[in-house]
C-alpha cells in the first residue's frame, strides 16, 4: 500500500477531513479578529448640500470662443535641471488678458489631455499653458505635491513675463491629483492671482482611492470579502504621499477659488470633499470661493467620457474673465444637487505582522522554502544510494509529487491576487469592468486557497505515515519538508489575514 493509499482510505479521509475544517475555521477566525477593522459609515451631509439653488444665468452664458489664437511651444527648466516642454495660446487681441496654467493629475499628464479646452479658452480671450509633467522626481510609488508645486510656478512666470498677459488675472487650474498641487503653489506665491480646482478630493489620497474603489465594488456587485482583501492589502502600502494631508494648504490660500464638481464623478467623495473646502477656506479666513455641481458631469467634467458637460467650459471662461467682480459670488454654492452616500474612510495602517516589510519577508521565505524541494531532489540523486534507499525510493517520490503540487498551487494562489487586485484597480480607473469577472476571479482565489490548505493537510499526513513505516529522510530531503510544508503554512496565514478563509462569502 503506497503513502497515497494509506492517507486516503476511509478512516484517513475521515481523520483529515476533520482536521481540514478545524484548521479552516481557525484560519477564517483569524481575518475577523485581527485588525485593522474596516466598515465605512454613512454620510452625515451638511444640510446646505441637500438641495442646491441654480446656477445664475450670467455664469452659463454663451461665451464667444471664436477668436484667431497664436499657438507657441516653449520648454521651462525646472530647479533642478529637468526640462519642461510646454504649449502657450494666446488670443490674437490688443490689450493684456487673464492667463491660465494647467496643472495635471495624476498619471503622465502630457500636454495633448487638455488641448481641447486650452484651445477653446484661448478662443474666447484667455491666455492657456499646458506643459508636459515631469518624469523626474515622479513615479508610481514617490510623489512629492511640494515639487510639482514648484515646476506649476515655474511654468507660471513664464506667462507672466507676457506683454499680453494681465498679472493681477494670471492662476493656476487643477484637476484631481493636480488641486493638491495648487494650493501649495498659492500659498508659497502671490504671483497665483486666483485658483481652479476641478474635482478637487481635499480628503487624503488613500480616502479618496479607497472610496473610489468602494464605489466601484458596489457598482460590481463585489461581494464583501473583496472589500476587505482590498482594503487590508492598502493598509499594508508603505507610501507616504497616501496620507497626504492637503488642508494645512487650503487654509493658507487667499486668492479666490473656483471649485467644479461633477454629480456622476465616481473617483472623489464630492460632497465631502466641498464640506473640506468650504471649512479650510473658512478656517483660513478666506471667503472669495465658488463652488458650483455640474449635472452628470463624470471626473474629467466630461459626460460618460465624451463631450464636456454642459456649462463647464461657460462657466470656467465667464468666472475668469469676469475676475475679480466674480471672486465672491452671491450664492457660493450652486448646481446640480449631489448625493454621496458613504464617508471616504481612513484605511488603518497595517499592523506590523501585516506591514509590507513582513509580507515580503513572508513571501520570500515561501518563496524559498518552494525551491528547496528541487534542490533537495537534485542533492539525492547527486550523492546516490545509502543504506535506506529502498524504503526512500518508495515513500519520497509520491511525496515529491505532493510538494511539487503545493508550490504550483501557492505560485498560483500569488499571481492570482496580484492579477484580481490589479484588474480591480484598472476597472476603477477606467470606470469599465463587469461583475461576471469580479465573481470569476474572486472564486478562483477562494478555491485555490481551500485547495492549498487541503495540500498542506494531506502533505503533513504523508510525511507522518512515512516516517511510521520507517522512512528516514535525508538532511536534504529534511530540508525541502520543512521548506513546503513551512512556506505553503505561512501562506495560509497571510490568506487568513486577507480574508479568503473568511464568511459569509
Amino acid at each position: 500500500m503506497t503513502i497515497g493509499d494509506r492517507i486516503d482510505n476511509q478512516a484517513g479521509r475521515g481523520v483529515l477531513s476533520v482536521a481540514s475544517g478545524l484548521i479552516l475555521v481557525v484560519l477564517a477566525t483569524v481575518g475577523y479578529t485581527l485588525p485593522p477593522p474596516f466598515d465605512p459609515t454613512p454620510l452625515r451631509a451638511d444640510p446646505v448640500f441637500q438641495t442646491l439653488p441654480s446656477q445664475p444665468p450670467d455664469e452659463v452664458r454663451p461665451v464667444a470662443a471664436t477668436r484667431q489664437i497664436t499657438t507657441q511651444d516653449v520648454t521651462v527648466t525646472a530647479e533642478d535641471g529637468t526640462p519642461l516642454q510646454a504649449t502657450i495660446r494666446a488670443p490674437v487681441a490688443p490689450g493684456r488678458h487673464p492667463a491660465l496654467v494647467f496643472v495635471q493629475g495624476a498619471g503622465a499628464g502630457v500636454r495633448g489631455e487638455f488641448t481641447t479646452q486650452a484651445e477653446w479658452l484661448a478662443r474666447a480671450g484667455i491666455v492657456t499653458l499646458v506643459y508636459d509633467k515631469r518624469t523626474v522626481g515622479y513615479d508610481f510609488r514617490n510623489r512629492d505635491f511640494g515639487l510639482l508645486a514648484r515646476d506649476a510656478l515655474l511654468v507660471l512666470e513664464k506667462l507672466l513675463v507676457r506683454d499680453d498677459v494681465d498679472p493681477a488675472r494670471a492662476g493656476l487650474w487643477g484637476v484631481s491629483e493636480g488641486s493638491w498641487v495648487v494650493p501649495i503653489a498659492a500659498t508659497r506665491s502671490s504671483a497665483v492671482g486666483f485658483t481652479v480646482l476641478v474635482s478637487a478630493p481635499n480628503v487624503s489620497p488613500m480616502r479618496q482611492v479607497t472610496w473610489a474603489l468602494g464605489e466601484q465594488l458596489e457598482r460590481l456587485y463585489a461581494p464583501s470579502g473583496v472589500r476587505e482583501l482590498l482594503t487590508r492589502a492598502m493598509g499594508a502600502v508603505d507610501m507616504n504621499f497616501l496620507r497626504y494631508d492637503g488642508l494645512p494648504a487650503l487654509r493658507g490660500m487667499r486668492q479666490p477659488v473656483l471649485a467644479l464638481y461633477g454629480t456622476r464623478d465616481p473617483s472623489i467623495p464630492f460632497v465631502e470633499s466641498s464640506m473640506a473646502l468650504t471649512g479650510a477656506l473658512a478656517e483660513g479666513g478666506n471667503g472669495d470661493y465658488t463652488i458650483r455641481y455640474l449635472d452628470r458631469a463624470d471626473h474629467g467634467m466630461r459626460v460618460h467620457g465624451g463631450p464636456f458637460a454642459p456649462g463647464y467650459l461657460q462657466t470656467l471662461a465667464n468666472w475668469v474673465l469676469g475676475l475679480p467682480g466674480t471672486a465672491r459670488p452671491a450664492v457660493r454654492i450652486a448646481g446640480a444637487t449631489p448625493i454621496q452616500r458613504l464617508e471616504a474612510s481612513d484605511v488603518p495602517a497595517a499592523p506590523w505582522y501585516a506591514g509590507g516589510t513582513v509580507i515580503g519577508l513572508t513571501l520570500c521565505l515561501a518563496a524559498v522554502g518552494y525551491v528547496v524541494g528541487p534542490v533537495a531532489e537534485m542533492v539525492v540523486r547527486l550523492r546516490g544510494r545509502s543504506p535506506a534507499a529502498e524504503t526512500n525510493a518508495r515513500i519520497w517520490p509520491p511525496i515529491r509529487r505532493r510538494f511539487r503540487r503545493m508550490a504550483w498551487t501557492g505560485a498560483g494562489l500569488l499571481v492570482s491576487v496580484a492579477a484580481f487586485i490589479t484588474l480591480l484597480v484598472l476597472f476603477s480607473v477606467n470606470q469599465a469592468g463587469a461583475w461576471p469577472a469580479v465573481l470569476t476571479g474572486w472564486l478562483v482565489i477562494r478555491i485555490l486557497a481551500l485547495l492549498m490548505l487541503l495540500q498542506e493537510v494531506t502533505g503533513v499526513a504523508a510525511v507522518v505515515a512515512g516516517l511510521r513505516e520507517g522512512w528516514e529522510p535525508s538532511r536534504p530531503q529534511s530540508f525541502a519538508i520543512a521548506g513546503v510544508l513551512g512556506g505553503t503554512a505561512l501562506l495560509l496565514v497571510a490568506a487568513a489575514y486577507y480574508g479568503l478563509f473568511a464568511f459569509p462569502w
